[in-house]
C-alpha cells in the first residue's frame, strides 16, 4: 500500500530547497509553482513528462523523469503525495537522512498560514466549485490565492498567489487531509460514499465530514439535496450553516432550471430575492456547483446579484468536458468523472449538447476498491451512453485485487451489444474508431491516465 500522511511531522519555519516526489500532478505542481514564486528553489521527479512539468521547468524548477535516490540532491525538505509507494528510492533516502518529509497538504498549509482559508470538499464537484469561487472573487475585484485540483481555463493555471487575505483550496477528503487545514469557510459539495477503503465505513466517512464542518471558523456551506450531506448537516454544531440546492428548505434554492442546451440556465432564490443567469458550461450539476459557490460569496458579504454575475463568467477547468479535436465529424472530449454520480452527471451534461449524435464513452475505472464496491453503479451510470468502451483499472495507490478488473463493470452492463471491454491499452484507439461515426461525441472518462488515449483516438479516426 501507499504511504499515509504523517501529520506529526512539524512543518519547518523555512522549507529551504524543496524536492517534490511526483511533482507533475495538478495539486503538487500547483504547490510547487507557488513555492517558486515565494523564492524557494524547487526540484522534483515524476514518471513521465507533462504540461505541468514543462511549465515548472520554465519557472526554474529542476525536474527529472524517473525515480532515483540521487534525485534528492541537497534538498532541505521533501514533499510527497498519498499516491507514493513506501519503497520509492527518493522517499527511502529522505527517511534515512532524517529530512522533513511533508505530505502535500502540509506544504499547502504552510502556504495558507496567515490567510483566511476557504476549503472546498466533497466526493465530487470540488474542482469546478473551487474554480467558480475563485472566478467569482476575481470578478468581484478580489485577488485570492488559490490551489485547485485542475487548471482553471480562464487563468491557465491550477494555482496562483493573490494580493488579498483570501485563499481558496480544493481540500482532499480521500486520505483525511482536509481536516488538517485552518479552515474559515467550509464548502461541502456533497458527501457521496467514496474512499471507504480509507474510512472503513460510511458512518466514519460522514463523521469526518461533520468534523471538517465543525472546524470551520466562520461558516459552513453544504448541499441540501445530497443524502449524505443531509445526514452530515444534522451532525454540524457550527453556529452558521448555509444550505444550497433544490430542496424547499435550502437557504440558496435553485428554481426554474433549463439544462437542455450547451449552457445551463437557472434562477436562485436567496433571502427573498431572485437572481437568474446562464453559465458558459452545460449540465444540471454545474448549476448546483454554482449555487454552492454563490452561497460562499454571499456568506462572505458580497452582493447576491453581483455574485451570480461574477460566477457566470466561469469558463470551466481542464479535463471537465474538454474538447480536444474533431476528425471525420467526430468530436473527442475528455472528462475527469470517476465516481458513478460524477459519470451520470457528466453524461447528462453531454447529452444536452450532443443533439442527434451518439455518445461513445471510453471509461477507465480508477482504484480496485472503488471498482469492486461500485461496479453495478458504474454500469448503470454508463448506460446513458449509446456505446461504451471499458478499459482495465488504473491502480493508482492500491495493490491489485484478485478477480477485480474492468470486466466487473462490463459484465454488469445491461445491454452487452453496446458494451466493449478492451483491457489491452494499445487496442483502445482502433476499437473506438471502429465504433464512432460522423456526428458522434467520443468522451474519454476517468481520473487516471485515460486522457493519454485522446491523441491515438484522433489519429485512428483520421485513418
Amino acid at each position: 500500500m501507499t504511504i499515509k500522511p504523517d501529520f506529526s511531522q512539524a512543518i519547518p519555519g523555512n522549507l529551504g530547497k524543496v524536492h517534490f516526489i511526483g511533482i507533475g500532478g495538478s495539486g503538487m505542481s500547483g504547490i510547487a509553482r507557488m513555492l517558486i514564486k515565494a523564492g524557494h528553489k524547487v526540484t522534483g521527479s515524476d514518471v513521465r513528462e507533462s504540461k505541468n512539468i514543462l511549465e515548472l521547468r520554465a519557472l526554474g524548477a529542476e525536474i527529472v523523469i524517473g525515480h532515483d535516490a540521487k534525485n534528492l540532491g541537497d534538498a532541505d525538505t521533501v514533499v510527497v503525495t498519498s499516491a507514493l509507494w513506501p519503497t520509492n528510492p527518493e522517499y527511502v533516502l529522505a527517511q534515512e537522512m532524517k529530512l522533513p518529509i511533508l505530505h502535500r497538504s502540509q506544504a499547502l498549509k504552510y502556504l495558507t498560514l496567515g490567510k483566511k482559508l476557504i476549503s472546498v470538499a466533497g466526493a465530487h464537484g470540488k474542482t469546478t466549485s473551487t474554480g467558480m469561487v475563485v472566478t467569482g472573487l476575481k470578478n468581484l475585484g478580489v485577488d485570492p490565492s488559490f490551489v485547485n485540483g485542475g487548471v482553471i481555463a480562464a487563468y491557465n493555471s491550477s494555482s496562483a498567489s493573490g494580493d488579498s487575505d483570501l485563499f481558496v483550496i480544493e481540500a482532499d477528503e480521500s486520505d483525511g487531509s482536509f481536516l488538517y487545514y485552518d479552515t474559515a469557510v467550509a464548502l461541502i459539495t456533497n458527501v457521496d460514499p467514496d474512499h471507504l477503503d480509507h474510512y472503513g465505513s460510511l458512518e466514519n466517512f460522514e463523521a469526518e465530514f461533520a468534523r471538517f464542518a465543525n472546524q470551520a471558523g466562520d461558516f459552513v456551506v453544504i448541499s441540501s439535496d445530497d443524502e449524505g450531506a443531509v445526514r452530515v448537516t444534522k451532525l454540524i454544531t457550527n453556529n452558521r450553516v448555509i444550505t444550497f440546492g433544490f430542496a424547499a428548505t435550502a437557504d440558496v434554492r435553485i428554481v426554474e432550471i433549463d439544462a437542455t442546451g450547451a449552457q445551463v440556465s437557472f434562477t436562485l432564490e436567496y433571502e427573498g430575492g431572485r437572481y437568474s443567469t446562464s453559465l458558459l458550461i452545460p449540465g444540471k450539476h454545474n448549476a448546483i456547483n454554482a449555487a454552492g459557490a454563490f452561497a460562499v460569496l454571499v456568506g462572505l458579504g458580497f452582493d447576491p446579484e453581483k455574485s451570480l454575475i461574477a460566477i457566470s463568467e466561469f469558463a470551466g477547468t481542464e479535463r471537465r468536458f474538454e474538447l480536444h479535436g474533431e476528425i471525420r465529424g467526430v468530436r473527442v472530449y475528455d472528462d475527469f468523472a470517476h465516481h458513478p454520480t460524477e459519470v451520470s452527471a457528466a453524461l447528462q451534461g453531454a447529452r444536452a449538447v450532443v443533439g442527434d449524435g451518439r455518445l461513445v464513452t471510453v471509461f477507465q475505472p480508477h482504484l480496485y476498491s472503488r471498482t469492486r464496491l461500485f461496479a453495478k453503479e458504474f454500469a448503470q451510470a454508463l448506460a446513458a451512453s449509446d456505446e461504451v468502451v471499458v478499459l482495465d483499472i488504473y491502480a493508482a495507490r492500491e495493490d491489485p485485487e484478485p478477480g477485480v478488473t474492468g470486466a466487473l463493470i462490463a459484465d454488469a452492463f445491461a445491454d452487452q451489444q453496446r458494451m466493449h471491454y478492451v483491457p489491452n491499452w494499445d487496442d483502445v484507439p482502433k476499437a473506438v474508431a471502429a465504433i464512432a461515426k460522423a456526428g458522434d461525441f467520443v468522451i474519454t472518462m476517468g481520473c487516471g491516465d485515460v486522457y493519454r488515449q485522446v491523441p491515438g483516438i484522433l489519429k485512428e479516426l483520421g485513418n
